[in-house]
C-alpha cells in the first residue's frame, strides 16, 4: 500500500504509467472494448469505472501540451456530432484535474481502434456505459519548479 494514491493505480498500472515516454498513448476503455485484440499490453480494472480511472491516471500523467489533441474519444456510430454523456464527464475531469486541460477530440470508431493498436497500453475497465473510451497522449514531466 502507498499513501496519497488512488487504489485504482495498481502496481501494473503504475509501472505502465512510469514506463511511458513523452508522446506515448494510453487507452482507458469500457468493458465492451476489444482490448486484447487492440492492445499489446492490457491492464484490467474490472471493478472500476472509466471516469474514476481517468481521474486516477490524470493525478499522475501530464497531457501532452505540444499536440493539438492529446485526448481522443470514440465517435457515436452514425451520429458523429453527438457527444455521449460519459465523454462530457471525461471532459469535466480533464478540465478540473489535468495540468494542461485540453478539449477532447472525437475519432471515428475504426480509426480509434487503429490508434489503440499503437498505444503503449490499454486499461480495460468495468465501465458499462457505451463509448466510455478515451486515448490520452502523455506529456513531458517537467522538473520541479519549471512550468
Amino acid at each position: 500500500m502507498l499513501r496519497n494514491l488512488s487504489p485504482l493505480l495498481s502496481p501494473d498500472l503504475l509501472h505502465a504509467l512510469a514506463s511511458m515516454g513523452h508522446g506515448d498513448d494510453i487507452v482507458i476503455a469500457d468493458a465492451n472494448f476489444p482490448a486484447h485484440s487492440c492492445g499489446k499490453r492490457v491492464i484490467r480494472l474490472e471493478g472500476a469505472s472509466a471516469t474514476d480511472t481517468l481521474a486516477a491516471v490524470l493525478s499522475l500523467l501530464p497531457l501532452d501540451a505540444f499536440v493539438p489533441s492529446p485526448a481522443l474519444s470514440m465517435e457515436i456510430v452514425g451520429e458523429p456530432d453527438q457527444i455521449p454523456d460519459i465523454v462530457q464527464e471525461f471532459q469535466a475531469i480533464i478540465d478540473s484535474s489535468a495540468d494542461t486541460p485540453a478539449t477532447i477530440k472525437p475519432c471515428e470508431r475504426f480509426a480509434f481502434y487503429e490508434k489503440a493498436k499503437t498505444a503503449f497500453a490499454v486499461i480495460q475497465t468495468g465501465e458499462t456505459r457505451i463509448y466510455g473510451n478515451i486515448i490520452l497522449k502523455k506529456g513531458v514531466v517537467m522538473p520541479e519548479g519549471d512550468t
